[in-house]
């Protein structure tokens, strides 16, 4: 079975590797010279390509952004900056032989259904390379192609913009800090990159100004104990007591703890609708630099003027030389048809984020257009896993009235949650929804068999991070290396950092806590945990 690969980024690499474990035939067409896709920095912003700036780091930590058979090098950092977690993916290409399956320097100009589509399940693809247009059968396709390219920029949200004579453009195209030496800068959004570019920019900026209209939680990745947050929040523990709770004591939970490192209402980073849940941002400096003056938060935008910008509810007006605006990115395949992948308002009606529910034969996926509540490798790897089994046959997506419905009824849950704006629908519990594909390949752990044979095992699964690792100790893809990987893991987190230990240094996991645990798990399992 033929299948083409669009991307050779994160997720077309996993897609790559998961096809030859299935013993599918995948050949990869990457537009650009190289593998990397967002995570593969250059001086220049290049069209139809993600861009970063220089200082990007991962927002994970290295255990949790594994891809779940093949672990970072123990002397990898913690939380990677952009050139290491390319050199990782380098590694894993290598490791695989991915290398040879792809075309670099070759666009995907189209996909299209062939005639004959309900019976033989195959796509007519057409590359370009060199000047030179080239067609292709498929028996199937899995886009990796992202959706990080096109910005989004709406201007017209923006009274005044055409009036403003300063500089301003999209966190896309930003790369150095230099170019805010000694002006008055305005960051509008309040994502990630938002919060970065502030940080960066308030070391040589006159004055900083970030705009939010809905605010956010902050969160450092250095969490409790000084361990990466994602190892202690992400953990089927966690995940048990807030998807059990009713929805005001979760939503309060979670307010509590993320209010323990500081008010967010002191900071002017309350969101605005606390009774919904946001994505968080994570940044280990925004608090200090507003305490210290570097940064100010502001409300929305009102209007801009010649050389200033008002705020709503703020009447005094405050001058500004360069805006960037840091507002997201559109959701755009332009390689497919509109009948195949229709997108409206940023948002694709994928079945479980990643199949159209209207094809005849399930042989095109979207892989990578989600925003997990924690790392996307293990995320995309999991769904290329499932969509090369449902490739084969040996895996079945439900009826086309059922996948519609539960992808409408997503949608309505998503609203009420998140409050739908940008591209909230995309966003999802990572653990659940990584637990559900792997239930459809089985290969989802289970704690309570593992607790009769293998309770330290069991124990670590349950109340220790929820690393991909997981995935790979049972069912098909089943890695012989997963247990010791579980095991070891925070030797690998640890490593990096106790460069210099204390003769009297105390174990990270005190035996009474290991007690202490197994008492809780059968808690958590008499309460009904499956």
């Amino acid at each position: 079975m033929r299948v083409a690969v669009v991307g050779a980024g994160i997720s077309g690499l996993a897609s790559i590797k998961c096809c030859l474990d299935e013993g599918l035939e995948p050949t990869c067409f990457e537009q650009s010279e190289d593998i990397g896709g967002l995570w593969r920095y250059t001086e220049h912003v290049e069209a139809g390509r993600p861009s970063l700036y220089l200082s990007v780091i991962s927002n994970t930590s290295k255990e949790m952004s594994a891809f779940s058979d093949f672990p970072y090098p123990e002397d990898f950092p913690v939380f990677l900056p952009n050139a290491r977690l390319l050199d990782y993916l380098r590694r894993y290409a290598h490791r695989f032989g991915l290398w040879e399956h792809i075309k670099f320097g070759t666009t995907v100009v189209s996909v299209k259904k062939r005639t004959d589509l309900a019976t033989t399940g195959q796509w007519d693809v057409v590359t370009e390379a060199d000047g030179k247009q080239t067609s292709h059968v498929f028996d199937a396709v899995m886009v990796c192609s992202g959706n990080f390219s096109e910005p989004s920029l709406p201007l017209h949200c923006f009274p005044g913009i055409e009036r403003f004579q300063g500089q301003y453009f999209h966190s896309r195209q930003y790369k150095h800090p230099e170019v805010f030496q000694g002006k008055h800068v305005l960051v509008v959004g309040m994502g990630n990159s938002g919060v970065d570019i502030a940080v960066e920019a308030s070391r040589v900026a006159a004055k900083v100004t970030v705009c939010t209209g809905r605010g956010a939680w902050v969160i450092s990745r250095v969490f409790d104990h000084g361990y990466p947050w994602d190892m202690v929040i992400n953990t089927r523990f966690m995940s048990l007591i807030i998807n059990s709770l009713p929805g005001p004591l979760s939503r309060g939970l979670i307010n509590y703890r993320v209010n323990q490192r500081f008010k967010h209402e002191n900071y002017g980073l309350q969101p605005e609708k606390s009774c919904l849940v946001r994505e968080p941002v994570l940044n280990d400096d925004l608090p200090s630099y507003i305490l210290t003056g570097r940064i100010t938060i502001k409300p929305g935008v009102k209007e801009f003027k010649d050389n200033s910008v008002i705020f709503h509810n703020c009447p005094e007006e405050e001058p500004i030389d360069i805006i960037v605006f840091c507002t997201g990115y559109n959701i755009s395949f332009p390689f497919l048809e509109e009948a195949v992948v229709k997108v409206e308002n940023k948002h694709a009606s994928l079945y479980k984020y990643v199949f159209p529910t209207h094809l005849q034969r399930p042989t095109l996926a979207v892989l990578g257009l989600i925003k997990p509540f924690g790392a996307i490798m293990p995320v995309t790897e999991m769904q290329a896993r499932w969509v090369t089994r449902v490739f084969k046959g040996l895996c079945q997506l439900p009826p086309q009235s059922v996948m519609e419905k539960e992808v409408n009824e997503k949608k309505k849950n998503q609203v009420r949650r998140f409050g739908l704006s940008f591209d909230e629908v995309l966003k999802t519990d990572c653990l659940v929804y990584m637990d559900t594909l792997a239930s459809f390949i089985g290969a989802k752990p289970s704690v309570l068999r593992l607790l009769c044979r293998d309770p330290r095992l069991a124990l670590t699964i349950f109340f220790g991070p929820c690393t991909p690792y997981q995935y790979r100790l049972g069912g098909p893809g089943r890695w012989e290396g997963a247990r010791q990987a579980i095991l070891t893991q925070w030797n690998r987190t640890l490593k990096p950092t106790r460069t210099r230990v204390p003769t009297s240094s105390s174990s990270p996991c005190p035996f009474f806590l290991i007690v202490v645990g197994f008492i809780l798990l059968l808690a958590a399992l008499v309460f009904g945990f499956q």
